[in-house]
């Protein structure tokens, strides 16, 4: 059990320092209409995930979870707010919103520890429902200087959630799983590039070889931290997930401040150094550095 704890540890760090970079990914191919970026980005995940299939013969396991109908209506949900989360993502990206799109992956967690206790019956102790309160203050702060509600952040966040939800829920290993979600989206997303194509503005049409390979490669990208973040889900309780994806948005946010001179003010200082000592308190309580054990609250 331990062991499989610190493999989930170790696949939920890695997805999320790639998808912490994803940005400077969008950024090269900004010039692609966000729908249509998008919609490359399911058709060539669906791919690269048929290719795995294929080369690891999961046939088998994949027409099992087929003949399951409550577990396709899971995948399908999964499908659906998956790709929500992705091309709400690339827009704000695209849309010099990377800050408002590191704070949605920052509230991320809060909602996800939420859906832990509420779904799943997981349990918090002191240490870290202080650490949950702390990280809730930052965001309230946040949304507080923004003066409006931050509709970018809170739809990345309630989306990403939910998804992590279905995948609990989800009894197909990581690439069975994500070939199905990829694979209820390609059709609508084929028939879209195939519109703009037909149109003349798509981007195979008016795109350079090097934006053109980059969309290709959009599926590797994808499928490879969510095979991760999915191996990670499925070992790990959805409070310790949570609290672990503040990696992701932490590298975003230095990205879109530091290389992408986004405006990052004073209060924004205040709100996310809460969240930062938020997370090192959480994880302090989940490493066992603090010796004295406290009665766990629901």
């Amino acid at each position: 059990m331990r062991n499989e704890r610190t493999y989930g540890v170790i696949y939920a760090v890695v997805a999320y320092m790639l998808w912490g970079i994803l940005p400077i990914y969008w950024k090269l191919i900004d010039s692609v209409f966000a729908i249509e970026i998008l919609s490359h980005r399911i058709l060539w995940a669906f791919v690269f995930t048929i290719v795995i299939i294929a080369a690891t013969k999961e046939w088998k396991a994949l027409k099992l979870i087929m003949k399951d109908k409550k577990q396709m209506f899971y995948i399908f949900i999964a499908s659906i707010l998956i790709a929500f989360n992705w091309g709400l993502y690339i827009w704000a990206v695209n849309s010099d919103k990377i800050v408002d799109a590191s704070l949605g992956y920052y509230i991320n967690p809060l909602f996800a520890v939420a859906f832990g206790m509420l779904i799943f019956k997981e349990k918090l102790n002191y240490w870290q429902a202080g650490a949950l309160f702390m990280a809730s203050m930052g965001v309230i702060i946040k949304t507080l200087q923004y003066g409006k509600i931050p509709w970018v952040s809170l739809g990345l966040a309630v989306s990403f959630a939910l998804y992590g939800v279905m995948k609990k829920l989800v009894k197909a290993n990581s690439i069975v799983g994500l070939t199905l979600e990829t694979t209820m989206l390609a059709p609508v997303a084929a028939v879209y590039i195939a519109s703009r194509q037909m149109s003349g503005v798509g981007a195979f049409s008016k795109e350079n070889i090097g934006v053109i390979l980059l969309l290709i490669g959009s599926g590797i990208v994808t499928a490879v931290p969510l095979l991760l973040f999915s191996s990670g889900a499925k070992r790990l309780p959805l409070s310790v997930l949570g609290f672990t994806q503040y990696i992701a948005p932490t590298i975003s946010l230095f990205i879109g401040v530091f290389v992408f001179h986004e405006v990052f003010t004073s209060v924004d200082m205040i709100s996310f150094g809460l969240i930062w000592i938020a997370l090192t308190l959480y994880s302090f309580s989940q490493m066992g550095l603090f010796k004295r054990e406290v009665e766990e609250i629901a």
